[in-house]
């Protein structure tokens, strides 16, 4: 697969993740228009070079919107009035988004990556370097030109994408990083409540628990507008969580040694298999398929992948001539490729799978 063009790109919100965006953008050739509501911000992003100039830019190829959750919807709205190009957002809720996924210019994205240093000054050009970054194209609508080229701008950053609806990234979202803020901020408060008590308790603080509560040094003022956007989907985990720690605490509380055993055995299993990134050509697979050159086909198959549990390595679409369908050309893991194989037959596609090594 060849590198993305470069292009013209404006940044909307210059702190840490916008910040680490423009600096991504520019090591890869990108020229960087950027602002934030706060004019020193950007001023001192353009010092530390994640930008090349301040302001707008009307013949932007790609605008990323990196506000605040709150002010997300307002400023990828204006950056679609503002000109022709596409635009996308890192905000951490999609739901509000929905409206103005109406225009298949606009992908939804949230790169699932952060730092304990806050603002601008902790930007880091390799920040997205091995996570994960979320698009959410809606099938029928998102044009696909628009994902995939949006795609390959977040995958040269190093980053690796994962498809989803937008109701389903808020509701995974809330299990894998909402939640796990909140609870360790619960910890770190409980702890420090204990504090008071036994001076020392902090100071015996070992790996596990500052493992488990680092994201608690996270800034905490993007909280409360993370909570109010994805409220029900937060509170639904949140309830699971106070049940599963119910259980623990049943089993704890009886002495039941056999249960407590099978619950960490199962939590360490799961640990062991999160997924990892697939770097060499033995590992991965080409998929091949003919889809209809139609508005949002490629969003379905990447959902579809995602639903499945395929990791997409890369992609290429190659256009036909005639315009009335195109070749979808996937990279995917060589082990799970024949789980996407089956699942395109069955929505009636005729996809072929080979080696890619």
């Amino acid at each position: 697969m060849t590198p993305p063009p470069t292009g013209r790109a404006v940044v909307v919100g210059t702190g840490l993740i916008g910040g680490s965006i423009g600096l991504a953008l520019r090591a890869r050739g990108w020229h960087v228009t950027g602002r934030d509501r706060s004019p020193g911000v950007s001023e001192r992003a353009l010092d530390l070079g994640a930008l090349d100039a301040l302001g707008e830019d009307p013949a932007a190829d790609l605008t990323f919107v990196a506000t605040p959750v709150g002010a997300v919807a307002d400023a990828v709205a204006e950056a679609l009035a503002a000109g022709p190009g596409l635009v996308t957002d890192v905000g951490s809720v999609k739901a509000p988004m929905l409206p103005l996924m109406a225009d298949p210019r606009y992908v939804g994205g949230h790169p699932m990556a952060g730092s304990e240093l806050e603002g601008v000054e902790g930007a880091r050009a390799d920040l997205f370097e091995g996570r994960t970054w979320v698009l959410t194209p809606l099938a029928g609508v998102t044009d696909d030109d628009a994902f995939a080229r949006v795609r390959s701008v977040v995958t040269s950053f190093g980053a690796e994408v994962l498809s989803l609806p937008p109701d389903r990234h808020d509701l995974m979202v809330a299990t894998v990083s909402h939640v796990p803020h909140l609870t360790a901020a619960t910890l770190m408060r409980l702890a420090d409540l204990r504090a008071t008590e036994h001076r020392a308790l902090l100071r015996l603080a070992a790996g596990g628990f500052r493992d488990m509560t680092r994201i608690a040094a996270g800034h905490p003022g993007i909280w409360p507008d993370i909570c109010a956007e994805n409220r029900d989907a937060i509170v639904a985990e949140l309830d699971e969580l106070v049940g599963a720690l119910g259980e623990m605490r049943s089993i704890v509380a009886a002495g039941d040694r056999e249960a407590l055993v099978g619950v960490l055995e199962q939590a360490r299993d799961a640990r062991r298999n999160l997924p990892a990134r697939f770097a060499r050509p033995e590992d991965l697979a080409e998929l091949r398929l003919t889809i209809p050159d139609r508005q949002g086909e490629l969003a379905r198959v990447m959902n579809l992948a995602a639903e499945l549990g395929v990791s997409i390595v890369d992609l290429e679409i190659a256009h036909s001539v005639e315009g009335d369908a195109g070749v979808l050309i996937l990279i995917v893991e060589a082990t799970v490729g024949e789980r996407l194989l089956g699942g395109l037959i069955a929505q009636g596609y005729r996809p072929t799978l080979q080696p890619l090594a």
